[in-house]
């Protein structure tokens, strides 16, 4: 992808359902062109804020900017071109095929007198090949695996060319196999486009193998950011997710392997002998 790579930033946002705040005074700079996963425990306001980047929920204080300019301030469809979302298990009309919905991402391209053109028709197809979906594209979406569903969504959002890319949990739901999939496919979409990509992910191993930069949240707040070298400790993981653990580094990936430790798990009780591998 050759076009323009936006910058995508929040400011002394704060984020609030009819009386609750969710999100408070949060700064937050995406880092342009490269993958930031976001972590926290459940209800710390990930995916409220993610909903924020993408000028889908307005902000009660502060604001989000894109390449400096107020998002919420910007027409819809010149937000739709730079920034697109995957929300959280997306529901999909019945009987749509594949080619149906990754036609639909096309959407912010079209106007009264711009139609369906032959670049719509070139976008859509290379979505397809980019996601493994072409020979599925004829397939009504409601009949694919989880993992398959999960590809034409993600296909959806390729085709419709936005530079940044917002994924809400896109693992969720998926077995091990269609996790590794879908994240090796997100990985390719920052490594062949320059794709700035956010993400929400909900296992920290995965966050810390596949984030360039990792911002880990707590009740609204973000306690640290950074490499995931550098954010992960016993300190951080303790305070943002309330668990106990030994890092160590993982032999595959060469990032920080987090291994959660159990109250049955920190020594043999007494009187149990020990099992050993043979």
């Amino acid at each position: 992808m050759t076009r323009h790579q936006p910058h995508l930033r929040a400011e002394q946002l704060r984020l609030a359902y009819p009386g609750r705040i969710v999100v408070d005074e949060l700064d937050l700079d995406l880092p342009t062109g490269r993958i930031t996963v976001i972590v926290g425990a459940n209800a710390c306001g990930k995916s409220t804020l993610l909903h924020a980047l993408a000028r889908l929920m307005p902000p009660a204080a502060g604001c989000v900017r894109l390449d400096g300019q107020a998002i919420h301030s910007l027409p819809t469809r010149q937000v739709a071109r730079q920034v697109g979302i995957l929300p959280q298990s997306p529901v999909t009309p019945a009987g749509l095929t594949v080619v149906d919905l990754v036609s639909r991402g096309r959407s912010p391209h079209q106007t009264w007198w711009r139609q369906w053109s032959t670049a719509d028709e070139a976008a859509v197809t290379a979505a397809l090949a980019a996601t493994d979906m072409t020979a599925l594209a004829n397939r009504p979406v409601d009949e694919l695996s989880g993992g398959q569903r999960q590809r034409a969504w993600i296909a959806m959002a390729v085709a419709q060319e936005t530079p940044v890319l917002l994924l809400d949990e896109p693992t969720t739901f998926l077995d091990l196999s269609h996790q590794i999939d879908v994240l090796d496919l997100v990985v390719d979409l920052n490594r062949r486009d320059g794709r700035t990509i956010v993400m929400v992910l909900h296992d920290l191993n995965q966050a810390c193998r596949y984030a360039d930069h990792l911002v880990a949240m707590k009740a609204g707040r973000i306690v640290t950011q950074g490499d995931p070298a550098t954010v992960i400790t016993p300190e951080v993981v303790s305070d943002v997710f309330d668990v106990d653990c030994q890092i160590t580094v993982d032999p595959v990936s060469g990032t920080p392997l987090i291994i959660p430790i159990g109250r049955h798990h920190l020594a043999p009780l007494d009187g149990v002998r020990a099992i050993t591998m043979e």
